[in-house]
């Protein structure tokens, strides 16, 4: 089999992006899509489960098989299409309002699951598609188009999140640090199990406009400048880590997937049936 590049994955007659200039979708897609290649995904044995929002439109572009679902539902979605077919390789797209927000409760659950499917999502802070509104990540104090005077949530850290509910592959990137993203995105389509790569992103339409970020530079720049590695948090207070991104692995543990533990049930009962001369329908 000839080696896969990442225009095997993409529909070029698709293009140009839907997206904004200076959105990071595009940034993630690619790495996603060089991912493929250099794993070298069969496009026939490939899911690629999409919800409602900017990032959810990354599916008009994936030369592979691709399931639009609803907003909040990606996830209900891709594990129905696993266990159905364990033999899939199931990727799920989602943005922080469509994965977090809306969705947050699939988010929890899949993880404690252990479902063997790789979920991705995008996070720019707010709901992009509609308007610019908060979501369940969006930092306090920042503006948003529902939050004009400065927003007084506390934000979601959706990496500790999906960790404590039990995901055996956790890592945060960002569409500045590239390479470093791409090799999250290649280890999570590897792990056996729930992996989750949560990306921080650029918005200059709605976001960055609201915060004094109007190009797509100005956000790059301000990730650039906000983010520090996990073993740099170490050695930060409290204060100083406060409105940083900690960017690196915080999770990467071999756990039984759902599937697996599944699969022993069925051998079980399968075992138990014949030993009374019982058949099983599988």
């Amino acid at each position: 089999m000839p080696k896969m590049k990442m225009e095997d994955y993409l529909i070029e007659k698709k293009l140009p992006f839907f997206w904004c200039a200076g959105c990071g979708d595009g940034i993630v897609l690619s790495s996603i899509l060089k991912s493929f290649a250099n794993l070298g995904y069969d496009r026939k044995n490939t899911v690629v489960v999409t919800g409602i929002g900017c990032w959810g439109k990354a599916d008009d572009y994936i030369n592979t098989h691709t399931f639009h679902g609803t907003h909040g539902r990606a996830l209900a979605f891709a594990t129905g299409i696993k266990l159905a077919n364990p033999k899939l390789n199931v990727i799920v797209l989602m943005g922080d309002g469509d994965g977090a927000t809306i969705g947050g409760n699939h988010l929890i659950h899949a993880a404690r699951r252990n479902v063997d499917i790789t979920a991705i999502l995008v996070n720019n802070f707010n709901y992009g598609m509609t308007g610019g509104q908060y979501s369940g990540t969006t930092p306090e104090e920042s503006y948003t188009i529902t939050s004009r005077y400065g927003h007084i949530e506390p934000s979601f850290d959706l990496c500790n999140l999906v960790e404590a509910a039990g995901a055996p592959y956790v890592a945060r990137g960002s569409v500045y640090h590239v390479v470093q993203l791409q090799k999250f995105i290649e280890e999570g389509l590897q792990k056996k199990g729930f992996s989750f790569i949560e990306v921080i992103s650029t918005c200059p339409t709605h976001f960055g406009r609201l915060n004094g970020m109007k190009k797509a530079p100005d956000i790059m720049r301000w990730i650039k400048d906000n983010s520090v590695s996990i073993a740099a948090a170490e050695k930060l207070s409290p204060e100083e880590l406060e409105k940083k991104f900690v960017l690196g692995k915080f999770a990467d543990r071999d756990i039984p997937d759902y599937s697996t533990k599944y699969q022993a049930i069925i051998d079980k009962c399968t075992a138990k049936a014949a030993k009374g001369g019982v058949t099983i329908e599988r």
